[in-house]
């Protein structure tokens, strides 16, 4: 449609006020630019809009058909600007956050509770999945941003390290004699580890560099959760790797101890990835702002 929206305002303001000087006065335009818009739209729809009458112009049975819908578009207009404007002040919307069980537990919490004390209208949407499989949900665009074992590899998607995580071997009171001095990976594979699933990024992570080392580890245990590796450790069942810093509380505590390596393995990260090319929604972009204050 070639018609600009200019027109149909002046058209609708002159069918409220019945009158070109008073539409002119609302719009604060000159009564000839309004006799001019009218004149155009006219022209545009090949159509008598408006009957001029002693007491100013009424709209032809055409023109009240016509200002039927446009008031109507225009009114749906201004919605469409004020929910926007809303959203913009983080009024209403939605937040949709991809993370994993033990990330959610151990650093996300006090960050959701704190955004949602501030934004109550905001209504948060929480998925859990692994890091690889959150990469997926972000590209597929069912969650604005997912936050993440680093290292992610993935071209797509921008990635900011929001915190240094630590992988190390933990074991309860009956290996404690075992890790009286510093073991070196070999030696940790002839112990009983109990690791992540193979589809984790962490169990991915450790796995490669160990075997940059030209070893390679077998564990005895396979586990779906951090909560557990720390539990299984903690009732004898072998060593576990878990993340330094989630299991801070078991460390101070003595119900574990950590495995000391003759070679540690390298510091990574927790991040929050989201695509590229995508804008974040105003309340994606105020959460990512939160968390970088950390």
């Amino acid at each position: 449609m070639s018609i600009k929206l200019d027109l149909y305002k002046v058209f609708c303001e002159v069918v409220k006020y019945r009158s070109f000087s008073n539409a002119a006065k609302s719009l604060y335009m000159t009564q000839p630019a309004i006799s001019q818009s009218i004149m155009q739209l006219e022209e545009e729809l090949k159509i008598r809009l408006f009957t001029r009458t002693p007491k100013g112009v009424i709209p032809t049975k055409e023109g009240q058909i016509l200002f039927e819908y446009a008031n109507s578009a225009l009114n749906l207009i201004d919605v469409g600007e004020k929910k926007i404007e809303e959203s913009r002040n983080l009024m209403v919307g939605e937040l949709r956050i991809g993370v994993g069980d033990t990330i959610s537990r151990y650093f996300l919490l006090p960050y959701l509770e704190e955004f949602h004390n501030e934004y109550p209208n905001i209504n948060l949407r929480i998925i859990n999945r692994t890091s690889l499989e959150l990469c997926s949900l972000i590209k597929s665009g069912h969650v604005d941003m997912a936050i993440c074992n680093l290292p992610i590899e993935d071209s797509t998607l921008k990635v900011r390290k929001l915190m240094d995580t630590h992988d190390i071997f933990v074991c309860g009171e009956k290996y404690k004699d075992k890790i009286s001095v510093p073991l070196s990976f070999s030696e940790i594979t002839k112990l009983p580890l109990i690791l992540l699933e193979a589809k984790s990024n962490s169990r991915r992570y450790v796995e490669k560099y160990i075997l940059s080392k030209g070893v390679r580890i077998e564990p005895e245990i396979e586990l779906g959760s951090h909560d557990l590796l720390l539990e299984f450790a903690r009732i004898n069942l072998g060593i576990s790797c878990v993340v330094k810093e989630f299991s801070e509380d078991y460390l101070e505590k003595e119900i574990l101890y950590e495995v000391e390596l003759a070679e540690k393995i390298p510091k990574r990260g927790i991040g929050v990835c989201f695509l590229k090319n995508v804008s974040l929604s105003p309340a994606a972009t105020k959460f990512v702002e939160d968390l970088e204050k950390r």
